[in-house]
């Protein structure tokens, strides 16, 4: 709400045609969800000024304050530091405050600028402000936006870590109801310093110890406790250090060291650190702070995890060991957030002076749990999902749905590991015979270079020398540099299917059920499928489309589009495409979305009569762009492609959110696979719902959630539920059930191999195959 912004209406996707959105099918149960209602509600006509002072005044904690000894005048108000709302009408308010900081007389003036009514999409707004303020009364620290209850943290033993828990909420209108959905989050905060980064990196290497600096550095977001702000570091500037000095706002002189010894009572204790550089904020530049501000690094506590740190499987245990909450423990937290709200004096006097009661347990919903699925597998072979949505025991010794022949490979490993690259390719071969696909015997090369570019070389002669249908690569550790070399040298030179081994699961005590998968994932590589589900009789395609951001040059990202090409959804065209930032996806989404249908055509005779798209990584604010340009283009090529044929082709474009803060409960524990939520905290305005479609152990699940922004298949509700569901069980990389339909986890597992390794197309003689599983 900072700023003077004019807040558009709400998008409306619901389609005319569509009776109810609710399903029919599964088993009717009530669960409970993370959300609290707003009982009462104020449904008066709230007034909104704009808010200026004289002089001006940017520091929105010295705006607020210059307001506080006003409410005789202003009546019960919400002040965001530029507009203010009020129950009390004026067509403009001239009063005088006087600053605390200088004893300076500031005048204020209101002007009315609107109203809001209930319904208004700022009136949600308005609320949201309300409950903000709120966190701040439970005395809350904002790091960053959110709030984080700084006296409840906790110590992470033997990383010098703390986690911050804390409450994000938000404020909507759901189907009948005004609705708070309330989260418990967690950050991450690093009792190391940016000087302890400083001296790790000069130990490690004293020369060339800046560039290593840097790179850990720059881009970081810092907290400085003497004040609780947090700053993004942009440079750092080797010549200045505590010592400097700088300008003081009065044209005196002082040092760093001495600044803060006054001001904070803080020693910085070691002389010869640089200076961290990070850009003021626009709004901190026009209340007079300079551009640039500098930071002493001793003084700054890093945030966050970086990825060595998430590599680190001790650390990631131990973390999770908190931020995995129980579903039982995570409704506990949830109602004692509650209680705080409803018990806190100054929050009951905040909320009651706008009539908002809050109630006073988790909201019941409804749900359904659909039937386990029937997977189909070869000779004719049914077998259930179970309730688990897992089958992987059932697999063994069952037929593929299909099959296929594997003559010609070749394996590449180092000498030290021969013996146990044998017995597992005999492990591998073994699996692979029992679920009916035959496998010749590899022929074995030796490697005694491990570096990246010896692999590739390597693989150049033996490609070249033998052109094998697949190569099995056994490498002694995950080093990217190596994996990128070589899924190079096979996608993009020599088009031929790899599979990246690590040496140390050739001795893994579930080397048979691991021998098992490689199988499986091998058999995909060739063309071939391990299952199928019950589809209805259409000739139906499915496609997903998710965008990765190129970890080498920012300003880059690739977009990956695969689509179905058979009836039974087990084989599929894969293609990509690279673009710049900001630069527009559609018209490369429509040419690859033609490459696909004319596939489809040479597969099948025909193109399909229904296609449905699912849309991953697409943030709330870009719906309209989506809607108004992808989805537009996607018209207009299917237009031109169907129009010689005479064919209508019907088609849905449903938008994929896995990053949600809606959680499901089931009697304090997850609620089972195959859980859709289609009521009570869908939004009335669009064509949505909710499925868990995974089983999880540990933690709480956290459902998929699914916007229908186009939809032309005159399809009830159910089916496209349905279809969601059904495609949850379709990636070949897991013998369960995922989170997200597989079309969308191929395309997140295709974008992502190319921008983070490959950033280079693939062989147009790869798109048929799922070669990146």
């Amino acid at each position: 709400m900072r700023g003077r912004r004019v807040f558009a209406s709400e998008l409306v996707t619901r389609p005319e045609h569509l009776i109810t959105k609710k399903g029919t099918t599964g088993t009717e149960i009530l669960m409970q969800t993370n959300y609290f209602k707003l009982v009462t509600t104020t449904d008066w006509c709230l007034y909104q000024y704009r808010v200026d002072f004289y002089p001006e005044e940017d520091r929105t904690p010295v705006r607020k304050g210059l307001l506080k000894s006003h409410k005789d005048a202003l009546g019960p108000y919400v002040f965001d530091g530029t507009v203010l709302y009020s129950n009390k009408y004026v067509d403009q308010l001239e009063i005088w405050s006087k600053r605390i900081s200088d004893g300076l007389d500031v005048k204020i003036v209101l002007r009315y600028v609107g109203d809001m009514q209930r319904g208004d999409h700022s009136y949600l707004q308005f609320f949201n402000i309300i409950m903000r303020r709120c966190l701040e009364l439970l005395k809350l620290q904002i790091v960053g936006r959110d709030y984080y209850d700084a006296n409840d943290k906790i110590n992470v033993q033997g990383h010098r870590m703390e986690l911050w828990p804390g409450y994000l909420t938000s404020i909507r209108q759901h189907e009948n109801d005004i609705l708070m959905c309330a989260e418990i989050i967690h950050k991450v905060m690093r009792q190391q310093t940016v000087l302890d980064i400083l001296n790790e990196c000069f130990h490690k290497d004293n020369v060339n110890y800046k560039k290593e600096f840097e790179s850990l550095v720059l881009g970081l977001v810092v907290l400085t406790d003497y004040n609780n702000h947090t700053y993004r570091i942009s440079d750092i500037d080797y010549d200045v250090g505590p010592d400097s000095t700088f300008l003081l706002k009065n044209g005196g002189k002082i040092t760093y060291r001495d600044y803060y010894k006054n001001k904070y009572r803080i020693t910085i204790r070691e002389k010869r650190q640089p200076l961290l550089i990070t850009r003021a904020r626009p709004r901190d530049r026009r209340s007079g702070q300079c551009e640039l501000i500098y930071l002493v690094p001793e003084l700054c506590r890093a945030t966050g995890l970086t990825d060595k740190m998430r590599e680190n499987f001790g650390l990631m245990r131990s973390l999770a060991e908190y931020t995995r909450v129980s579903p039982d423990s995570r409704m506990k937290k949830l109602m004692d957030f509650n209680n705080r709200l409803r018990s806190e004096p100054a929050i009951v006097a905040e909320l009651s002076q706008w009539n908002l009661t809050l109630a006073d347990r988790l909201l019941d919903v409804p749900a359904r749990v659909l039937d386990a699925e029937l997977i189909l597998l070869g000779n004719n072979c049914v077998i259930s999902a179970g309730k688990g949505a897992d089958w992987t025991r059932q697999l063994h010794n069952k037929r593929l749905y299909n099959p296929r022949r594997l003559k010609l490979w070749v394996t590449i490993h180092g000498s030290k590991v021969k013996g146990e690259v044998q017995n597992f390719v005999h492990l591998v071969k073994g699996a692979a015979s029992g679920m009916g696909c035959n496998i010749n015997l590899p022929r074995f090369y030796e490697i005694s270079d491990e570096r990246s570019n010896a692999y590739a070389e390597f693989l150049e002669f033996v490609l070249g020398k033998t052109k094998p249908e697949l190569v099995l690569c056994i490498v002694p550790n995950n080093r990217s540099d190596r994996y990128s070399a070589i899924k190079k040298k096979c996608i993009v030179d020599r088009h031929t299917p790899s599979q990246v081994f690590l040496e140390k699961n050739l001795t893994n005590k579930n080397v048979r059920t691991i021998a098992t998968k490689v199988a499986i994932q091998m058999n995909c590589k060739l063309g071939g499928s391990p299952w199928s589900v019950e589809l209805p009789e259409i000739n139906l395609m499915v496609i997903g489309f998710d965008v990765c951001h190129d970890t080498s040059n920012k300003s880059r990202d690739y977009g990956a589009m695969v689509a179905s090409l058979d009836k039974g959804l087990t084989r599929y065209f894969s293609v990509t495409s690279a673009h710049n930032v900001g630069q527009e996806l559609s018209n490369k989404f429509a040419l690859n979305l033609e490459s696909a249908l004319l596939a489809y055509r040479k597969a099948n005779a025909k193109f399909p009569s229904f296609i449905v798209f699912y849309r991953d990584g697409v943030g709330e604010g870009q719906v309209p762009y989506v809607l108004d340009h992808e989805v537009g283009q996607i018209r207009d090529k299917l237009n031109a492609l169907y129009k010689a044929s005479g064919v209508l082709v019907k088609f849905a474009f449903v938008i994929v959110t896995k990053r949600i803060n809606t959680r499901i409960f089931r009697e304090k524990n997850n609620p089972p696979p195959g859980t859709v939520i289609d009521d009570v905290v869908t939004n009335p305005l669009r064509y949505d719902f909710f499925i868990v479609s995974q089983s999880v152990r540990q933690g709480t699940v956290t459902p998929c959630a699914y916007h229908v922004v186009a939809d032309t298949t005159g399809w009830p509700a159910d089916k496209m539920q349905r279809l969601t569901y059904k495609l949850c069980h379709m990636y070949y990389n897991w013998s369960g059930t995922v989170r997200v339909p597989a079309p969308c986890q191929y395309a997140h597992k295709l974008a992502f191999l190319v921008a983070q390794f490959l950033r280079h197309d693939p062989s147009y003689h790869m798109e048929e195959i799922l070669y990146y599983l």
